[in-house]
Order: C-alpha cells, then structure tokens, then sequence
C-alpha cells in the first residue's frame, strides 16, 4: 500500500508526487504513456511557455478566466516565482520573454519535463508508465485505491490518498481523454459543461482564405454580439486555410467560450492600425498621394498594407481599384481607413478538442476545498490542474495553475497522514 497514489503524470501529476513525497509520503505516480509530461513537449510549439512573471494580483483580475477566486490558495501557496526557483534548483534555467512569458533558457521544452523527473527520482517516487486507471476503490465514502490495466492485467493498487490529475478533453493524443471527469461522475460529483478553449476560431468569408499564413503584430482584435462589443484585445494574430489563430485569437476564444455556448454569427473586426488614429492615417495617405497624383491608388496606399492583404483590400474597397490618386475624394479616403481600423470577419464556430490547448470546465470547485485540493464528497481524494473547472489566457497562466494546484492537493495530501 502507499500513502499517496496520483493519477496522471502531467504537469499537475508531477508537482502533486513531488510535493506528497516531499512531506515523508510514500508516493506512486501512475501515467498510462510511455512517458510523463507528454503534453508539456509539445506545449509552446516545443519550447514550454511553463509560468508567466505577471504579478499575481494580475493573474486574478486579468488572466484567469474561470473560478479565480478558488485558487487563491493554490497560487500564493506555490507562486510563479517559486516554479522558476524549482526550475533553476533541478538545472533548467529560465528566461522571461515579451508579455512576461517564461521559457527554458535551452528553448527545449522536454528540459521541463526532466527537471521535474529529477526531483521524482531524488525523493523516490515509484512511476508507473502503460498503466491505465479503470476506476477508483472507495469504500465508506473514503478513497482506498485504484484498479489499473497493465500488461499483465488488471490488478488493484491500494492507497490511503489518491490525486486525479488527468488533464481534460484537448490534445487527446498526449493521453488527455477524460478520463478524471469520468471517475469524478462515478462518485457523485458535478462535471460542469465541458468545452474546447484556447482554439483557433473558424470564419465564414472566404477571402479569409487568401490571407492563409499571413501573421498580423501589434492589432487590435473586436468582437460583438448584437452590436455590442464583447471582446477586444491587443497583440498578434495569424491567418489560416479556415479562418484565425494566434495568440490574441486564442485567449478571445477562452473569454468567448466562457460566455457564449454557441459562437456562430459573431462578428469581429480587425484594427490594422491600432497605433494610428483616423485623423492620423488620413493625413499619412495625404503625405502618400502629394508627387503621386498620377498613380494607381492602391500601388501608392498599398504601404500601409502587407502584401498578401492588398487583393483582399481591393475586393473589399472597389471604389479604390483602378482610380488614379487624383481621382481619390475624401469620402474615398474614409472609406478606406474605415477599413483599415474595423477589418471585418464573421465567426461560424471553432475548431474544437482537436487543436484546443485545454479544456474549459471540469469537476465543480463548490464540491472542493481549496485551501486543500480535497474532495468534500470523498474523504482522501484529491484533484489537480486542467481536471477542475479552472482555466486562463494563453501565456503560461494554465500551466502554472496546474503546478500550482499539483503542489498544493500533494503537500495536503502529504500533510494530512500525521
């Protein structure tokens, strides 16, 4: 038998085992992979976005999208600093990047991983890998265990605490398949609605199409519902074959998903000039057209566009295409900077689980205390990280909630055997 079993070897799962076998806990940790963290290789486009350096004021205020106040406890309990600290301690140092985002200083994110894995090994965890948890064993409303799948079939693995930590339903790929949300159910607990967050959105104009692989920096990104602005934030985009990715477009979808069950019919617009205001710009294409006069229009204005958005400008503005600059009025010129400041599309949905980064929603935090990550339906169960009904923007904010969450349902878990 152990003291502490956890279930999943993630971000949360690692920290959670780390953190129990830090306390004098004998600890399992149990991941049906090859290997741990298979979800942190790929996090970052491979780098590992692992925290952001924000102060924590403004991970409550801005960044957390879900529950903010139930991890109150979890992140001053285990702050963003003390997971650089833990990073540096096992030999992966970091560095903080635009938008306080922290990377490996290697820029590889499985570095994470083995630093992670070289605590585990320094306060003897036992890990099994290929191992897949069918079902919790609970007996009088306490938790005593797991029964597992292996190669050699199912057996049971006795425990007196055991951590969930099984990720949601986004890259299931990595391993993240729902499982946590299942086991919660079998014991009574609320599964809050689940949705994909963090996703590309789709858009319905096809010359969305022809702007594909075009990335966009320093834009402001709107969107409405029933003409009133419900979005609107600031960074980089990007264009695809079906519609907007990037990050400002993923951390709309989190803030959008939470709000709207049904995302179809949005409309959103683009300020491609968000530096500049109208006034500004007109009197930029004054300066353009002054020695131009001759001139198409769009070869004289075309410099304030990218040149894969030019043809799609000129599909949007017909009034411009083929006019010489003297033939250009100032309501011409209006209607092309109104253009350039409210650039419009129109969303029909998301792409869903298959490229959502996490999942939004997950167990109901009513049935948890946060001051310990426990279970108040299931005396000695705990849950940690993207499982709970708990998300963020993009930028390192989720993964970090996961470390955190994962120290903290280990050190109570730990704690609670004395």
């Amino acid at each position: 038998m152990y003291d502490v079993l956890v279930v999943g070897g993630g971000a949360a799962g690692m920290m959670a085992a780390a953190a129990a076998a830090e306390k004098g806990a004998s600890v399992a940790l149990i991941e049906k992979n090859e290997k741990l963290g298979k979800k942190i290789y790929i996090t970052g486009k491979g780098r590992c976005n692992l925290t952001n350096a924000s102060d924590l004021e403004e991970y409550f205020s801005q960044y957390i999208v879900s529950n903010p106040k139930f991890l109150y406890s979890a992140l001053y309990g285990f702050t963003n600093t003390d997971m650089m600290d833990f990073m540096e301690r096992y030999g992966t140092p970091v560095k903080t990047e635009r938008g306080n985002r922290v990377f490996p200083v290697s820029d590889h994110a499985s570095d994470v991983t083995k630093a992670i894995h070289k605590c585990l090994e320094e306060r003897n965890v036992k890990i099994f890998l290929n191992t897949e948890v069918k079902r919790l064993l609970v007996q009088d409303s306490e938790v005593a265990g797991v029964s597992v799948n292996t190669s050699h079939g199912s057996e049971e693995i006795k425990a007196k605490k055991v951590i969930i930590a099984t990720g949601g339903l986004s890259y299931s790929t990595t391993g993240s398949t729902g499982d946590g949300y299942r086991f919660a159910a079998d014991l009574g607990h609320d599964v809050t609605e689940l949705r994909p967050s963090l996703v590309p959105l789709t858009v319905k104009e096809d010359y969305i199409k022809k702007l594909q692989g075009l990335s966009l920096k320093n834009v402001t990104l709107s969107f409405y519902k029933e003409d009133k602005k419900v979005y609107s934030g600031f960074g980089e985009m990007l264009f695809t074959h079906f519609g907007i990715s990037g990050p400002l477009v993923l951390s709309a979808s989190a803030v959008l998903t939470k709000k709207y069950r049904e995302l179809n019919g949005l409309k959103g617009e683009i300020d491609l000039k968000s530096a500049l205001s109208y006034e500004e710009l007109d009197n930029r294409l004054l300066r353009d057209f002054k020695g131009n006069e001759n001139k198409d229009f769009f070869n004289v204005a075309g410099g304030l566009l990218p040149g894969k958005l030019r043809p799609v400008m000129e599909e949007l503005f017909p009034e411009g295409k083929g006019k010489k600059v003297n033939e250009i009025t100032r309501e011409d010129r209006r209607r092309f900077i109104e253009l350039l400041k409210h650039f419009p599309l129109t969303v029909t949905g998301n792409t869903g689980f298959k490229e959502a980064v996490i999942t939004q929603g997950g167990v109901n935090v009513k049935e948890i205390d946060p001051s310990t990550m426990e279970s108040k339906k299931i005396k000695g169960l705990y849950f940690a990280g993207e499982v709970l009904d708990v998300d963020a923007l993009t930028g390192g904010f989720n993964l970090q909630i996961a470390f955190s969450t994962g120290v903290l349902s280990g050190i109570s878990a730990g704690e609670s055997l004395r």
